[in-house]
């Protein structure tokens, strides 16, 4: 790990709501909900009432019946992020995305050419709200971890520079939930047994927390309780996964409507895969239920591939597996992830060898919509079915 408060976080604050009223002067200074059936994303003033994503439509507008609710553009996010991350990497080379909207910046070499950690940070500052028109909150520290934590406390529209011999001093003092890895589960254990700060997790030591939360956990979270994180700003690097969800209200749904989510979740993410040349062997099924509760199903398949016609198989028998729980339960949200990915081209072909990569209806499908739009062809299932908004994503 290096010695100095090298790592900037940068995030821009409720991304989408910001790019609202960014583009809407009449919208700021008033709280405003991004989605109507969904909360997409909340401005500050919105959440000062409560509404936080993913809550309810009807439920935000019962908290704070004023708020302007506007339908969600995500082409003008999209337009967002990209200007967003030129500004970035005209600040530094060293440039790890996290999502459309946040990065990691490494700024350790560039002292003599564009001065201090901290003066870069205030010029980039800068440079977002007048080229991109944007408030970003920014962290600097000696790890990814604590700049990470540190753009969190600044929030919003702040700066946090964590002195490298005032670390623990600022970390400790925060509730355990700052710690990465430490959600409601994790969370509840601590505060069970009275642990609700950094410090108190610090001072348990690690074999301690290994007895209560298992050994990777244990051992990681013991780490991030004393600043340990030696992980450099990587640049370039690419996803371990891929994933879309869809949110389904509280109404019920039948199994017909629940396969026709599925169909459209599947086919929105298959074809994310093969333009990113990647291929996948495990399909991870999401779900949350009215309780709130939530359950994943997966299933690895014996070969990696990238054809949607098998995803979709793999999905949907994890599907009716899980349709018992969802009888019982209800629904609300349905999700879809691709993990173990990996290039295209480095997977060993099984006989015939002259087999093609991608299917052939997958490929003619897949050029049809890049040239005409998304929207057109797709299945008779799909047809006059609202498939939801489709979220910009990182070029992977």
């Amino acid at each position: 790990m290096s010695n100095e408060a090298t790592i900037l976080h940068a995030d821009v604050d409720s991304f989408y709501a910001s790019v609202e009223q960014r583009d809407d002067p009449l919208l700021r200074g008033r709280p405003v909900i991004v989605g109507a059936g969904v909360v997409l994303a909340a401005s500050y003033e919105a959440k000062a009432y409560g509404i936080r994503t993913p809550m309810g439509g009807a439920q935000a507008r019962r908290l704070c019946p004023h708020a302007v609710v506007v339908r969600p553009r995500m082409e003008a996010y999209s337009q967002a992020s990209k200007a967003l991350f030129e500004v970035f990497n005209d600040t530094t080379p060293f440039v790890e995305g996290l999502s459309i909207d946040e990065a990691f910046l490494d700024v350790g070499g560039l002292r003599l050419i564009s001065g201090t950690p901290t003066e870069i940070a205030v010029r980039l500052r800068r440079d977002v709200l007048e080229k991109v028109g944007l408030p970003v909150t920014v962290g600097v520290a000696r790890t990814k971890f604590l700049a990470k934590v540190a753009s969190g406390v600044a929030k919003p529209d702040g700066l946090l520079v964590v002195p490298t011999d005032a670390e623990l001093e600022f970390l400790h003092p925060l509730p355990v939930e700052r710690l990465w890895g430490v959600g409601p589960v994790t969370a509840t254990k601590l505060r069970d047994r009275f642990i609700t700060s950094v410090g108190e997790v610090a001072q348990l030591g690690e074999s301690a927390l290994v007895r209560m939360l298992g050994r990777a956990a244990g051992q990681h979270i013991n780490a991030l309780a004393h600043n340990r994180d030696p992980r450099p700003v990587q640049v370039g690097r690419r996803r371990h996964s891929m994933g879309t969800q869809r949110a389904l209200g509280r109404r019920p749904r039948s199994p017909e409507t629940l396969d026709a989510d599925l169909v459209a979740l599947v086919d929105r993410l298959t074809r994310r895969l093969r333009a990113a040349h990647r291929v996948c062997r495990t399909v991870v099924l999401r779900l949350r239920f009215d309780d709130f509760s939530r359950a994943t199903r997966s299933h690895t398949l014996m070969e990696a591939t990238a054809h949607t016609k098998t995803i979709l198989a793999t999905a949907r028998g994890l599907l009716a597996a899980a349709m018992p729980m969802i009888r019982s339960q209800g629904i609300t949200l349905i999700g879809v992830t691709l993990s173990n990915l990996d290039d295209d081209h480095a997977i060993q072909l099984p006989l015939p060898f002259d087999r093609p990569l991608a299917h052939p209806i997958d490929a003619t499908l897949d050029s049809v919509r890049d040239r005409f739009g998304s929207a057109a062809i797709t299945r008779a299932v799909l047809l006059g079915r609202d498939q939801g908004p489709s979220v910009p994503l990182l070029p992977d």
